[in-house]
């Protein structure tokens, strides 16, 4: 007998409570958002200083690049029933030397799977950044983010590979300008695509 879905809303409930990275610089406070009917999965690194302290996903510049990339507003973006985002890191991991330190490996063990189990009409996750790329495609991740990405063709229809909207990154987008003319169209498409059918009431 096939397994129950677990109930998303208690789920969250749980990774919200999460505590078990105690030792994290501004304390853990897990930032996720997803409802049951989304059909469209976000996954990026972790959470910045500034998401932390507002407790919304992508509420930062790169959060703004993301959508002009995605052609949506912020009602649409931030709309649970529609889109879930569930970072590889769910707390703000701490400062390195070269910007943020990679999300805590805890996350992935402890809840993404009972996490996915939760989110059966999920049909295409973006994968933002090198952690969720290595993730989520394993040795089929090409050695470098740009020929992953160059390769999106490779891993539709369930996953797209995206370069993290990062300001940092404006360097990549000027080396790697197809990107925006091969790429980003292909997203703007998918998820137009997977918004067009409204979400089922949760």
């Amino acid at each position: 007998m096939a397994k129950k879905p677990e109930n998303l809303q208690k789920l969250l409930a749980e990774v919200r409570a999460c505590r078990a990275c105690a030792d994290l610089p501004l304390g853990p406070r897990p930032i996720v958002r997803a409802g049951a009917t989304a059909r469209l999965l976000i996954v990026g690194q972790a959470p910045g200083t500034r998401v932390h302290h507002t407790g919304l996903s992508w509420n930062d510049p790169s959060g703004d690049r993301l959508r002009a990339w995605m052609e949506v507003d912020r009602e649409t973006f931030y709309d649970e029933a529609r889109i879930a985002i569930l970072p590889m890191g769910f707390c703000y991991p701490g400062k390195g030397k070269g910007g943020d330190l990679p999300p805590r490996p805890e996350c992935a063990a402890l809840w993404r799977e009972r996490l996915h189990s939760a989110l059966p009409r999920i049909e295409l996750t973006l994968l933002i950044g090198r952690y969720a790329q290595r993730y989520y495609l394993g040795d089929r991740i090409k050695p470098t983010l740009a020929e992953t990405v160059r390769h999106w063709r490779d891993y539709l229809p369930h996953y797209l590979p995206l370069p993290h909207p990062s300001p940092r990154n404006l360097l990549w987008f000027r080396r790697n300008p197809w990107f925006e003319r091969e790429v980003a169209p292909v997203l703007r498409a998918e998820v137009q695509r997977l918004l067009a059918v409204p979400a089922q009431k949760r």
